[in-house]
């Protein structure tokens, strides 16, 4: 594997990744807007989000189960994962390279994207 098909792989990841999570929104916001969109906005009174909106496998079984609202948040989770799965594609491609010290340096970026991440999920 050279360079130039590391970068040609992380490009095509980014654009399709990009690129499905935006349909995937796009998908859940118009789908939304059909169920909800003539419905008033109540402004006045705060309701936080439901656990099925902020939990990850509750917005991946909503989306699933063509729920709107868990569609658009698994588009985001979608859009996440994409700079993520740049990074753990590049790990590979050093790898197979053989070039320990970018091995190393991709390995603790990608640590430190999965602890923080994991971390949120954790906390939030």
């Amino acid at each position: 594997m050279t360079d130039r098909s590391i970068e040609r792989t992380i490009s095509v990841l980014l654009r399709a990744g990009v690129l499905i999570s935006g349909l995937i929104v796009l998908a859940g916001g118009a789908y939304f807007l059909a169920a909800h969109g003539g419905e008033p906005a109540n402004y006045h009174v705060f309701a936080s989000q439901p656990a099925v909106d902020r939990i990850i496998g509750k917005i991946v079984a909503g989306a699933f189960a063509g729920r709107a609202q868990s569609l658009i948040q698994f588009g985001i989770l979608a859009l996440i994962a994409t700079p993520v799965l740049r990074v753990a594609v590049s790990l590979v491609g050093f790898a197979i390279e053989r070039d320990a010290k970018y091995v190393a340096i991709t390995a603790l970026v990608l640590a430190l994207l999965l602890f923080s991440l994991l971390e949120g999920v954790r906390h939030g």
